[in-house]
């Protein structure tokens, strides 16, 4: 439309005595929503003076003037809290009225909200509970909303956006996928008990972060795998890493891949399935020590990243005496049938790495842990503040996660172009003169 000037005149008392630079600033924020308000409607009523214009002017004979609502319309942003009544055109053809300026602004019809004053709530709520997040931003903000609002909204904004869409273009290399048990529940709180709550991690290779790449609810690792044959470009995929749960290996390895255990998983439930053969915590030192003191299972990424290429016959050294290891170790579980099985079926895949240097050079995680540091406040915050959700409640508030937690860049954009892909305002020049009314003593 071109460019407008605003004429903003403020009047302010200023104390004769013991003004501080801190009361000078606190006085003008607690100014600042009154100030916003009048320049927004004054835009908004320039703004609509041209819009109505340009409506009649389409069809004279069909439009015409039609005054102003009945009662104001109250609206909650970010900068304040303002009314505005909206003109009317009267659309003589089926007799209704018109407000051009809401289509023209594309302000949405019954909400109070507007998008980006949402953004501190839904934001919060990755972190904190959907009260304890209305609390917050009523207080730092101002913005009193109730947490239902905000959960609401979070949901229509969970529902808004695909947060996987374009991995077929990613080069991923590496898939990562890990789970923990949520508690659910269904209509008017009933307990549903609980659930796998699963995720998918996926990285270019060595020296790339990992991203999420699915979030999946009481779903099975074999549906799980269509999923991600559809979202990502699986036959790319090189490297599985998992803690080991029954069903991983067998639905997501494909015949590119390999398989690298966790070691410290592979470490840590090595007792469980001791105890299972009926050992108690001090007969079972033994044997862990004897896992310990393989040369797999002492690796750490640190060291394994240091090796140069003149180092491959120490890694050769060290992949034979890791055979050597759990062969003796295996001898030595004969008794024990459960903890056997359990170290016949992790030799292979928690040595991996060792076959990927001596092929590739590159250092693979030996560890889930460093990678799933993120995904520790997302447990956190799903066991502990939130303790039981409904299945789709949580794959939205997981949606609102992947954003603000993982992917904080996209989150800003979000909200940047919100509520649609527009452009904004921009400020050409600002000036500020003052004039004493009242001489300060």
């Amino acid at each position: 439309m071109g460019e407008i000037a605003l004429d903003l005149r403020l009047v302010f008392t200023i104390p004769s005595s013991k003004l501080t630079i801190n009361g000078l600033v606190l006085g003008l924020k607690q100014a600042a929503p009154q100030i916003n308000a009048a320049i927004l409607t004054t835009l908004l009523g320039a703004l609509e003076e041209k819009v109505v214009e340009r409506h009649l002017e389409k069809d004279p004979q069909r439009y015409r003037r039609n005054g102003h609502q009945s009662k104001p319309r109250k609206f909650s942003c970010s900068l304040c809290d303002f009314s505005y009544r909206f003109a009317q055109v009267l659309d003589r053809r089926n007799g209704r009225s018109l407000t051009p300026l809401v289509k023209a602004l594309a302000i949405p019809e019954q909400v109070r909200f507007l998008e980006e004053a949402l953004e501190p709530g839904i934001g919060l709520c990755a972190h904190v509970s959907y009260r304890r997040a209305a609390g917050e931003v009523e207080r730092i903000g101002g913005q009193a909303m109730s947490h239902t609002t905000i959960h609401r909204r979070l949901q229509q904004f969970a529902r808004t956006h695909d947060p996987f869409t374009g991995l077929k273009d990613k080069r991923f290399v590496w898939l990562l996928v890990d789970g923990t048990k949520v508690h659910l529940q269904g209509t008017k709180g009933k307990d549903m008990g609980q659930a796998q709550m699963r995720w998918a991690l996926g990285s270019a290779g060595a020296g790339q972060p990992f991203e999420p790449v699915g979030f999946w609810i009481d779903t099975h690792w074999k549906s799980i795998r269509k999923d991600l044959a559809q979202r990502l470009d699986y036959a790319k995929l090189q490297v599985l890493f998992s803690d080991g749960e029954p069903g991983i290996a067998e639905n997501l390895l494909s015949n590119r891949m390999r398989h690298q255990r966790c070691v410290w998983h592979g470490k840590r439930d090595f007792p469980y399935l001791l105890y299972a053969d009926d050992l108690k915590k001090a007969d079972q030192k033994p044997f862990i020590d004897q896992l310990h003191t393989i040369a797999a299972m002492r690796m750490s990424k640190a060291q394994l990243e240091k090796l140069r290429p003149q180092d491959r016959p120490l890694v050769k050294q060290l992949v034979k005496q890791t055979q050597q290891g759990f062969e003796q170790l295996l001898k030595s579980l004969e008794p024990y049938p459960k903890a056997r099985v359990y170290i016949e079926n992790l030799i292979k895949p928690v040595s991996t790495f060792f076959a990927w240097w001596l092929q590739k050079g590159e250092a693979l995680p030996l560890t889930s842990n460093a990678i799933e540091s993120a995904f520790s406040r997302v447990c956190n915050r799903v066991k502990r503040v939130g303790r039981r959700w409904s299945d789709r409640g949580l794959l939205n508030w997981l949606t609102v996660s992947f954003y603000k937690i993982f992917k904080p860049d996209l989150w800003s954009l979000q909200w940047q172009n919100a509520p649609r892909k527009s452009v904004k305002i921009r400020l050409l020049s600002v000036k500020a003169t003052y004039q004493w009314s009242v001489a300060i003593t």
